[in-house]
Order: C-alpha cells, then sequence, then structure tokens
C-alpha cells in the first residue's frame, strides 16, 4: 500500500502558509489537518513540512508518530473501532472482534487492500449499557452480536458504489 495515493504539496503549502502563516506551534495542527486531507500523513509529506516550518524533520516525525490519532500508514475509508472496555468485554466483544478478522480479513490495526476498513480496539467509547459496540467513522452501533456485526459491515461496503 505505500504511496496509495498523489500528495498535492501546493495544498499542503497552502495550508500551512495560509491558515498557520508558517507558525511551527502549529505543528499538531497541520498535521491533523493533513490527516482530514488524506485520512494519514503520507510519510513523503513530514520532511516537507519540517522545512515549510523551518524545524527538523525528527521533530515532525516524533509528533507524527507520538499520537495515536496521527497514522503513517493509509487508513481505510471506514474506521472500525471495537470497545473492548470491560463491559463490553464481558459481553462478547472478542467475540465480535473474531467476527471482522474473519469477515474483512484483517487484524486490529490492519487496513484492507481496497482501503475500505481498519479494524482497531478502543478501551471505552462510555457506552456500556449498549455493549459490546462498535463505531464506524462516527456512527455507532450497539447490543451486537457475531450474527449482527456482518449486516453492520456491510452497510458500509454497500455505501461503496
Amino acid at each position: 500500500m505505500e504511496n496509495a495515493i498523489d500528495v498535492n504539496l501546493a495544498e499542503i503549502d497552502n495550508l500551512i502558509e495560509r491558515k498557520y502563516r508558517n507558525n511551527k506551534e502549529a505543528l499538531v495542527m497541520i498535521l491533523q489537518d493533513i490527516t482530514g486531507l488524506y485520512n494519514y500523513i503520507p510519510p513523503q509529506v513530514l520532511p516537507h513540512v519540517a522545512r515549510k516550518l523551518g524545524v527538523p524533520p525528527s521533530k515532525v516525525f516524533s509528533v507524527a508518530t507520538f499520537y495515536k490519532t496521527f497514522s503513517l500508514e493509509p487508513k481505510g475509508k471506514n474506521i472500525v473501532s471495537v470497545c473492548t472496555g470491560t463491559a463490553c468485554h464481558v459481553r462478547g466483544a472478542k467475540n465480535i472482534m473474531n467476527s471482522l478478522y474473519k469477515d474483512l480479513k484483517i487484524k486490529e490495526g490492519e487496513t484492507t487492500d481496497d482501503l475500505m476498513f481498519t479494524l482497531e480496539s478502543v478501551r471505552c467509547m462510555g457506552c456500556c449499557a449498549s455493549g459490546p459496540v462498535i463505531r464506524v467513522n462516527k456512527d455507532t452501533h450497539g447490543g451486537l452480536d457475531q450474527e449482527r456485526i456482518i449486516p453492520v459491515i456491510n452497510q458500509y461496503r454497500d455505501e461503496k458504489a
């Protein structure tokens, strides 16, 4: 999946110059905006951002790899987050995860080859009474089991067309 997309450096330059006025203190926000554009931070962008802001490339890399919300690997169009907190765990979150492993043919932290889905686990979504719970992008789905999880995922597959 290396270099899965074309990067528009002019768009990134415009972002850094106009929105943030080349302010190196805005590095985290700049990386958030780049993530918003590409759904991840293309690694070839890191040295470019460093040059534009006049900071060492190691600083940009360390910030990009420190925060869990940033990724240097392409993410899927649909981020599937499975709650593995205590309430969801005791109600079958592991079974939900196993069903997703089989259906998506990926493991936790991986992305499908077609870049449609990325699978991750999170510690708690604050929906304990509805567990087990998953979130797909911004949509929360609760009260799931092994039979109900795949139809939920299929809703997002159908949006592909």
